[in-house]
């Protein structure tokens, strides 16, 4: 039998360059450093893990400057752990007849415009989702069955009701809310925090560069206890959705580095980067590029490259499919006549090889 451990190359699977962002199809982030030596330690050593949340909760809520931070198994476990809670507390038949809502608060409300695939974690639970579109709307639906507002964070600055009214909205009927801002950055002060909600979630594997299948919530310490009582270890309608104590402490981590990370530095960095790309392309014909800022998502700079026809008589649909087919696999966006860049999970080194394979092939197109 081999010792040898198995690699990606080793099944037949191609690593890539990753230049669309965080996406999860995509496999995220890569974990820092710190976060991998972190799970490492962690995974020589049993503990008894109540007592390391309790712990880790209280380190990453003094580090970012929250009540409490509870780990999850990916946001999207955040999401029907904390609306369990909202549900149900921490109730042992209201826990165990999950998602079975029956006689319970069985409504989560949020505006249409907030509506999202990833909101299937929150109707797991067993709840109906009630959808407003305006300060009335949501003023004239609240009843005793709401047990939840959800927010999406990319959708914030959509709709009628901006979140800080969301809040008062709710709060006056003593109702939590919860944020979902997975690919968004958590930083200090946090800006959901600050306008009130009850707890935010997001993505351990996308910018915090921790476990890809870590989430963090951040808010109020009760409502976050709640939610863990209604995941592993415990035995709920969450307990399929483990946090180990690897992918704790390697959160941890990674929350610990993004105190001390140089956001600045990175950003001029990707900055430098999408200029490499910019001078390899410039000077084809019709090519146009230019520099597209994010919203709150991965938020990095984004290089958009166009171009006519005419001038370079290839789609961008087979530019991107002839750099995902090469050597070494690049992952880029694109569509129509235009293919972008997102740097935020490039490494040292890449920007290069992309813009080296991107004039290869556009040369091969004219």
């Amino acid at each position: 039998m081999s010792s040898s451990i198995p690699t990606y190359e080793s099944i037949g699977v191609r690593p890539l360059i990753n230049c669309k962002g965080t996406l999860t199809i995509v496999s995220g982030s890569l974990l820092l450093p710190e976060a991998r030596q972190a799970m490492s330690e962690a995974s020589g050593a049993y503990v008894q893990m109540e007592e390391l949340m309790e712990r880790v909760g209280t380190r990453i809520g003094e580090l970012m400057h929250a009540e409490f931070g509870l780990v999850t198994c990916g946001c999207a476990a955040a999401l029907c752990q904390v609306t369990a809670a909202s549900v149900v507390g921490t109730t042992p038949e209201g826990i165990k007849q999950l998602p079975d809502t029956t006689g319970m608060r069985n409504e989560v409300m949020t505006l249409k415009s907030h509506r999202h695939v990833y909101d299937h974690a929150i109707r797991m639970v067993g709840v109906k989702l009630v959808e407003v579109g305006s300060h009335e709307e949501m003023k004239a639906a609240m009843n005793e069955n709401t047990a939840m507002v959800a927010i999406f964070g990319d959708a914030a600055d959509r709709g009628e009701i901006s979140v800080a009214n969301m809040v008062s909205i709710a709060h006056a009927y003593n109702i939590p809310v919860l944020v979902d801002a997975a690919a968004e950055r958590p930083d200090t002060p946090n800006v959901y925090l600050e306008e009130g909600v009850d707890a935010v979630a997001y993505s351990g594997g996308k910018c915090l560069r921790g476990p890809q299948a870590s989430g963090l919530v951040l808010g109020r310490k009760d409502l976050l206890w709640d939610a863990y009582m209604n995941g592993a270890p415990h035995h709920a309608i969450g307990r399929p959705m483990k946090a180990g104590k690897e992918e704790i402490m390697g959160l941890l981590a990674a929350v610990e580095q993004w105190a001390q990370r140089d956001h600045e530095a990175e950003w001029k960095t990707w900055e430098g980067w999408l200029q490499t790309i910019t001078n390899a392309v410039s000077d084809f014909p019709t090519i146009e590029t230019s520099i597209q800022q994010p919203g709150r998502s991965n938020v990095a700079p984004v290089l958009q490259i166009n171009w006519d026809q005419a001038g370079i008589p290839i789609p961008a649909e087979e530019i991107v499919k002839r750099l995902s087919d090469g050597e070494p696999r690049i992952e880029v966006g694109g569509g129509g006549t235009s293919v972008s860049v997102m740097p935020y999970m490039m490494e040292e080194g890449e920007a290069v090889v992309v813009a080296d394979r991107l004039r290869e092939e556009l040369s091969t197109a004219v």
